[in-house]
């Protein structure tokens, strides 16, 4: 996956932090808030910011490692979720709806020969491959997975929105995340797979030695992204790599949920380096695998409140705190409507 990428406006940057610094307030008064503004209008390319019109798409797929008891629930749960996301009946659908978003739920790879009504389908394959068996899926399907995320993007900077999150849904796709992210990071399962949904003891030991022994079977390295989605990825995570790498190629600022996100953020960013700089992260999640993905990318989250469920809701609360930071950013009074002295940067 090859093509140029354009990095966003260094001269729109400046000026968004310059127009910040007009603002009455002390310097860098909203911290990481100033930053990310600039950032995403830099993307856009335009110092007068317009995230208004905004969305999370919501890749939806089954995992086959579900049969080695790495979770508490089975892919019949798969189904009633994305079957309420088309019903805009789920966690992330209310909290969007107070935010003003979007919700676009995509059925990449849903183990199931139904339609769901209000939900887009663009269907690779009905679940992956039990990893531990054979690898999850072939390359010509994580690149198909890829493409449909990419597609997303286009379709949604066309229909004008300017600001997208990530989201998804699966059955043991915690499972298939941390499997990815022993294998981009080079570390050991059990500093990277974490609870998931809330399995026991014994549970995550099962889901830990799942992990290993994949590892182990497929001999994975960190600079084969492509091989490590292939071997022990997921659907969703592939079409999430490209809903980050089509952020990258259309200039459509792309903010980041939480951990399965965040695997597919490093997987874009492996695979087309500069990717990263069209990320917006939200969260510090629950997931120990988290912190240490968002330390790989270079990327700081804002949040940090133990969040956990999914579907894109870290991506709807940081939405609200982006448009909260907007409001002061377009209406904020300045130090010349105050008249008095704007402070120096030494």
């Amino acid at each position: 996956m090859e093509f140029k990428i354009e990095e966003p406006d260094k001269k729109i940057r400046q000026e968004i932090k310059a127009n910040w610094d007009r603002v009455a307030k002390p310097l860098d008064g909203l911290g990481e808030f100033e930053g990310l503004l600039a950032r995403i209008g830099a993307i856009l390319g335009s110092p007068e910011i317009d995230i208004a019109k905004k969305a999370v798409i919501v890749m939806c797929a089954d995992n086959g490692v579900v049969a080695e008891g790495i979770s508490q629930s089975g892919q019949e749960i798969t189904a009633a979720v994305i079957e309420n996301l088309g019903k805009r009946n789920t966690s992330v659908c209310k909290m969007a709806q107070t935010v003003g978003a979007e919700i676009f739920p995509v059925d990449i790879g849903v183990n199931t020969d139904r339609i769901f009504p209000g939900v887009i389908s663009r269907k690779v394959k009905k679940g992956t491959n039990d990893f531990l068996l054979k690898p999850a899926m072939s390359e010509r399907e994580a690149m198909q997975a890829v493409r449909v995320g990419m597609e997303l993007v286009k379709e949604c900077k066309e229909a004008g929105y300017s600001l997208l999150g990530t989201g998804e849904m699966g059955i043991g796709n915690t499972t298939t995340s941390a499997a990815m992210a022993a294998a981009l990071l080079s570390v050991p399962p059990e500093i990277v797979a974490g609870r998931g949904a809330g399995l026991s003891d014994e549970g995550l030991a099962r889901k830990r030695q799942v992990i290993a022994a994949a590892l182990e079977k497929y001999q994975l390295r960190e600079t084969e992204p492509m091989r490590i989605l292939c071997s022990v990825g997921g659907l969703d995570i592939a079409g999430l790599c490209g809903v980050f790498l089509g952020g990258a190629k259309y200039h459509m600022p792309i903010v980041a949920d939480g951990v399965i996100s965040a695997v597919a953020a490093l997987t874009a960013e492996r695979l087309c380096p500069g990717t990263k700089e069209f990320i917006i992260p939200s969260h510090k999640g629950k997931e120990p695998a988290s912190e240490l993905l968002m330390r790989e990318l270079g990327l700081s989250p804002v949040l940090d409140a133990g969040l956990a469920l999914g579907e894109g809701t870290g991506a709807v609360m940081m939405f609200s705190l982006l448009d909260i930071a907007m409001s002061l950013y377009e209406t904020g009074a300045t130090f010349g409507d105050f008249k008095i002295e704007e402070y120096h940067r030494f």
